[in-house]
């Protein structure tokens, strides 16, 4: 199969058969092999009841639904682990993403070699303040901390490769982030895509504020557990020993002072605990010791854990499977 679709929504009842059919129009034109996975993320509506009614008509529609709304990251999860074409390739169901972007993203991936491509809403019909000013600050510190260079990592028009959607998993609120996910698994050809945004037909957006603020708290989280997930001593004894050195150091800067000024200039020489930077240095061993402990505890829950030796292995030669 060459291209499996996954759109999950929610209370889209009014597009969905207005977006199927542009799907099958652009599949039928380029002869494409094709499933449509649509992910029914627990809508109100009668969304579910068009999705039967349209794969009554075409076998190649298949539905997932959820008993309630547990959101994108979820629906996008269980739409993963369900496709089965070479090309996977996301968008919403709401009609602002174009199908007609399709076959181009098909070949970046197959032709170009690419493992992710993430499409750019370069021109958006969405309001200013609310939507295109926090999605530039957002997407600005998602280059700065991921290192990942794309203009519109939130775009729901994406396209994978099938092996790096089986490779990752998508969970909480991490659908934003799955290109920063797939770097983590190693799949290090990411690209990019100026795609065509439609300006919302039906409906009203799903999303809020605090889309943003969670989304960097999201980033944080991703960006650490990529790099520390499975080493977390590399991460918390380091600081916790440099700020436990740099306590004991203020320490002895301390001791040997009074004892100068008692024994060398004769000088009465105030309290230790009288003075600031002994605080500064009693703080920095307490801190640091805790965060020693912290990447030890850390450590010991990582050796009982049923996922310390999960690793992607590409390819393996002359073993058994």
């Amino acid at each position: 199969m060459d291209i499996s679709l996954v759109i999950p929504l929610y209370n889209e009842h009014e597009s969905l058969p207005e977006l199927h059919d542009w799907i099958v129009k652009v599949m039928q034109q380029h002869n494409f092999s094709y499933e449509i996975l649509f992910i029914d993320d627990g809508s109100k509506d009668n969304s579910w009841e068009v999705i039967e009614t349209i794969s009554k008509n075409n076998k190649s529609v298949k539905g997932i639904r959820f008993q309630r709304n547990y959101g994108k990251s979820p629906a996008l999860h269980v739409g993963f682990e369900a496709a089965k074409g070479k090309v996977v390739i996301t968008m919403d169901a709401d009609l602002q993403d174009s199908p007609d972007e399709i076959p181009k993203l098909y070949n970046m991936i197959i032709n170009q070699g690419f493992d992710v491509v993430s499409g750019w809403k370069q021109k958006r019909y969405d309001n200013t303040f609310t939507k295109n000013l926090p999605s530039k600050l957002y997407n600005y510190t998602n280059r700065l901390i991921s290192g990942i260079k794309l203009h519109d990592m939130n775009c729901g028009l994406k396209a994978y490769k099938n092996k790096v959607v089986k490779s990752i998993e998508v969970y909480g609120e991490m659908h934003r982030f799955i290109p920063v996910m797939a770097k983590a698994a190693g799949f290090n050809k990411i690209g990019e895509k100026v795609v065509q945004h439609q300006a919302r037909k039906y409906g009203v957006s799903k999303f809020g504020w605090n889309r943003f603020i969670n989304g960097f708290l999201d980033l944080l989280t991703i960006t650490f557990m990529s790099k520390f997930g499975k080493k977390p001593m590399h991460f918390f004894g380091l600081i916790g020993t440099l700020l436990f050195i740099l306590g004991l150091g203020f320490s002895f800067y301390l001791g040997l002072s009074k004892l100068y000024h008692t024994f060398i200039i004769h000088k009465v020489a105030r309290l230790i605990t009288d003075r600031p930077s002994f605080y500064l240095a009693l703080t920095c061993m307490i801190i640091g010791s805790m965060m020693f402990l912290a990447g030890f505890i850390g450590e010991l829950i990582l050796r009982n854990s049923t996922i310390r030796n999960n690793y992607l292995i590409e390819e393996k030669l002359n073993l058994n499977d």
